[in-house]
Parts: structure tokens; sequence; C-alpha cells
């Protein structure tokens, strides 16, 4: 493909005022970065980190004009290495893309070979983009409580921010992998998805954190997918059970944990970081094997919303307030 090939992009741009602003328009293949894999994009998706990139967050993109889009599935163009041949089908999510490496709101990207993952038998492209980022993400939790030994026997497993993108697929994971699964939401008026989706049980917010300036909680989680931080995260450690799991993968309610160490020494309770941008490739194809295998989630169409790149300002200030249920896609042209 010529270096001179023009491509449609979602392009943010530093304006001399600092006040950034984002339009759609042409740019070529040669502005790309270098890297041994070109690929056309046929979808991208809109997670928070994005949005944060959209509108100059310096602690994600520091580097404009900048295409914004952490995740990207497409057909591979060429591959200067033969890691891949032209016409495979890639996920591309984590490492630097959308960050300060154009992504996935652009026709193309050029990556490191390596950043890519085979698109497993039983998914398609508009599939892996409705999973994305915050699907793997659900999944690698998934994978570290099974890991740890946390059976569905064992009792229920809370999910907190449940309506957004990494909770709705995580209660949907969870449940085909044969758990109880407890959804905790601040939207009570989505009880009837989350309950679509495979929660047994959807709780309030309050109903987590009630307490939770006390040391010990009662004992209800045999593991938990939080993905809110702070007192969230502290409350369902507390109330989780002898030798139970917390997982940790999100900061929305705040990067401060006001805890103590009792749950820890009383209780056996693990915390596990769960890390989904620099998650060693093996890990990464593990998790995206049965996310296309016995975890594929139920009802994909239910959380998905699609949109083209011109539909994406509207859904980048809901995402910022708050206001995204589930997962929303972006086909490309």
């Amino acid at each position: 493909m010529e270096s001179s090939t023009l491509f449609k992009a979602l392009v943010v741009d530093k304006p001399t005022d600092k006040q950034f602003a984002r339009t759609i328009r042409e740019r070529s293949i040669s502005d790309l970065p270098h890297g041994d894999l070109l690929v056309r994009v046929h979808y991208s998706s809109l997670n928070y980190k994005d949005a944060l990139s959209a509108t100059g967050h310096p602690g994600v993109t520091r580097q404009f004009p900048h295409t914004p889009g952490i995740d990207a599935a497409g057909e591979v163009v060429a591959c200067d290495n033969g890691t891949y041949e032209a016409g495979d089908k890639v996920i591309v999510t984590g490492n630097d893309l959308g960050m300060e490496t154009d992504g996935g709101w652009g026709q193309y990207i050029r990556i490191p070979s390596d950043w890519a993952v085979r698109l497993p038998a039983g998914l398609s492209l508009q599939e892996a983009m409705a999973i994305g980022t915050a699907g793997l993400t659900a999944a690698l939790c998934a994978l570290k409580l099974e890991q740890a030994g946390v059976k569905p026997a064992d009792g229920d497993i809370l999910v907190t921010g449940a309506t957004g993108g990494v909770g709705s697929i995580a209660v949907s994971i969870l449940n085909q992998a044969g758990y109880r699964v407890v959804a905790a939401t601040g939207k009570a008026s989505d009880e009837a998805f989350l309950r679509t989706l495979g929660a047994a049980e959807v709780i309030t917010r309050d109903e987590v954190t009630t307490g939770s300036e006390r040391p010990m909680l009662k004992e209800r989680w045999a593991g938990v997918v939080d993905v809110v931080g702070g007192e969230t995260l502290a409350a369902a450690i507390k109330s989780t059970r002898y030798g139970g799991v917390v997982t940790c993968c999100g900061l929305v309610g705040s990067i401060e944990l006001p805890l103590n160490v009792y749950p820890f020494i009383l209780r056996g309770v693990s915390l596990i970081g769960i890390d989904s941008v620099n998650c060693p490739a093996p890990i990464r194809r593990q998790a995206w094997e049965k996310l296309a295998g016995i975890w594929k989630p139920a009802h994909l169409t239910e959380v998905v919303t699609e949109v083209p790149l011109e539909g994406l300002e509207e859904k980048i200030r809901a995402i910022l307030q708050g206001g995204i249920r589930g997962r929303v896609i972006v086909k490309l042209p």
C-alpha cells in the first residue's frame, strides 16, 4: 500500500487557546508511527480512557494531533516480519494503542506485531469489539478468581459498577462460568438489564458501602470483581468471606483505598490487581480463547450500541458523565 494513501480518522488537536478540538478528517498512511504491522480497522470501541484521551487528559495522551482508540479489530494489510499474512483477522488492545500511538478511531493503524492477537474462531470482528478491552479485563478478573481457587459452590461473587463496560461483561461471563453473581449499581432502573445478563441479584451501591467506616463487615462474598475503587472497594474487601479473593481493575470512584489490614490478616482475604494494558501475550491469548468459547458473553446485542465516527462526540460526553450503559462500538467506514 502506498504511504500516501489517505484514510478517515477522528483527530484530536490542541489549538493555541488550549481547548482541545475533535474533527473527522483525512490522514495519510505516512502519518502513522513506525511498526511492522499495518491493519485496516473495521471496528473500534469507546472506553473511559478513550474519552480522557479525546479531551486532552495529560495522564493518557501528551502528543497531538492524535487519534484515540485503545481497541481495534480488523484485517492485516501487511506484516514486515512474517508473523501475519495479508487478510489475517486480528484484535489489538492495550500496550500503547490509542494513548501516544494513533489508535482505532482511524481506518488504519500501524503497530508492533506483538501487540496483536489472532481473532479466535467463534468471534466476529464486531463481537471482538463488543467485548474489547472491557471484556478482556473482565475475563482476566475471572481467570484470577479461578486460579485462586474460588469455585461456584463457595458463594456469591460481587460485581461493582455492574452496568459499565467491564462490569456488564463480568456479570455475563461469571454467570456463564457457573457463579451466582450479585450485581451492584448506582442505577436502579437497570435491574432488568443486569438480570438479562445473568445477575441472580441486583443491589444498590449503598448496600455495598453501608457501614464501611467500621474496620470489618459481615462476610458476604466468595469473590469480588471491583471496577470502582475507593470506598466501594474497601467495603467489598471488608465483607469478603474467609479466604476469598477480590480483583481490582478500576478507579472511577477514587484512587484512594481507605482500609486497614484486618481483612487480610484475620480472614486471609487476597486482593489481586488486574492490568490489561501490559498483560503478557500468552495470558491475553488465553483470555480471548475463553471469551470466544465457554465464556462468550450472552446477549451481546443488549450490551452494545454501535455508532459511526460521527456519533462519537455525544458518546464521549456521556461516558465522562457516567451515562453509558454497556459497550459503545465504533464502525469504521
